[in-house]
C-alpha cells in the first residue's frame, strides 16, 4: 500500500486525476470505477479540463460507479446518476452507453444487484476504482457490520452515513434509508485503487483502516489486504 499526504486538495485531487488518466492512455477501453461525493469533485474537474485541452479521450472508456440511493428518480439533483452527469459525463466525450450505475429504482432489488455484478463481471472486471471513505470507516455504501458483503447489495444506511450525507438534502428527512452499493469482491478484484480522503477530520479514521486491524466494523480496513492500493491524503 502506498501512502501520499499532499498540502492542498488541489494537489491531491491532480494526483489522482494523473492515475487515472495514466490508466486510460495505456489503455483506451478501460474500465474505471468512480465515486461520488464531495471529495472527487475536484478530481473530475481535472478530468474534464485535460479532455477539454485534448488530453485525454473517453470515447472507448466504460465506467461503472460504486452505488446509488434506493427511491430517487435519476433526474434526482441529488441522485448519483444526476451527479455523475452533471460533474463529468455531460463534460466529456463518453459513450451514454458506457457509463453504469446501480438501479435504485429496479423493481427486483435482488436481481438489479445480481446484474450489476454480471455487468461488472461482463466487462472484464475493474481495472481503477477510485474510492472515498466515510467518517466511519465505509467505502461505496458498504457500512460497518459483523462480515464482508461480497457481491452488490441493498444496504440500509447507519444513522451516521445519513446524518453526514444530509448535507446535500433539504433536512435529514429527505435522505434515503437505503442504497445499492458493489460489494467487496468487486473493489478488491480491482487492479489497482485510489483512496482519496480530504480533511484533518479523516485523519483518525484512515489510520485506522490502514493500520489498525482487518475488520468488517471498520469496512475501509480490508484495503490493506490489496496488492496495489494508493491512499492520497490531504491535511488542508
Amino acid at each position: 500500500m502506498k501512502y501520499e499526504v499532499f498540502a492542498t486538495y488541489d494537489q491531491m485531487c491532480r494526483r489522482a486525476a494523473n492515475l487515472i488518466s495514466a490508466q486510460i492512455i495505456l489503455k483506451e477501453d478501460a474500465v474505471v470505477g468512480l465515486a461520488t461525493g464531495s471529495t472527487p469533485l475536484g478530481i473530475y474537474n481535472t478530468l474534464a479540463d485535460w479532455y477539454a485541452k485534448s488530453d485525454l479521450d473517453f470515447s472507448r472508456v466504460r465506467t461503472v460507479n460504486l452505488d446509488e440511493y434506493c427511491g430517487l428518480p435519476f433526474e434526482d439533483p441529488q441522485s448519483y446518476h444526476y451527479f455523475m452527469q452533471t460533474n463529468l459525463f455531460s463534460k466529456i466525450n463518453i459513450k451514454p452507453s458506457n457509463t453504469h450505475l446501480p438501479n435504485g429504482l429496479a423493481p427486483d432489488i435482488r436481481e438489479e444487484c445480481k446484474r450489476y455484478d454480471a455487468l461488472i463481471n461482463s466487462l472484464g472486471g475493474i481495472d481503477i476504482q477510485l474510492l472515498g471513505i466515510g467518517h466511519n470507516g465505509h467505502i461505496g455504501f458498504n457500512e460497518p457490520s459483523d462480515t464482508f458483503s461480497k457481491d452488490t447489495t441493498h444496504i440500509r444506511l447507519t444513522e451516521d452515513t445519513i446524518r453526514a450525507n444530509s448535507r446535500f438534502f433539504k433536512s435529514p428527512s429527505d435522505v434515503p434509508r437505503s442504497a445499492l452499493t458493489m460489494g467487496m469482491r468487486s473493489i478488491m478484484c480491482s487492479r489497482k485503487i485510489i483512496l482519496v480522503a480530504n480533511g484533518k477530520e479523516k485523519e483518525e479514521i484512515i489510520h485506522q483502516a490502514m493500520e489498525g486491524p482487518i475488520t468488517p466494523r471498520l469496512p475501509a480496513s480490508i484495503l490493506q489486504l490489496h496488492p496495489d492500493t494508493t491512499v492520497l491524503f490531504t491535511i488542508e
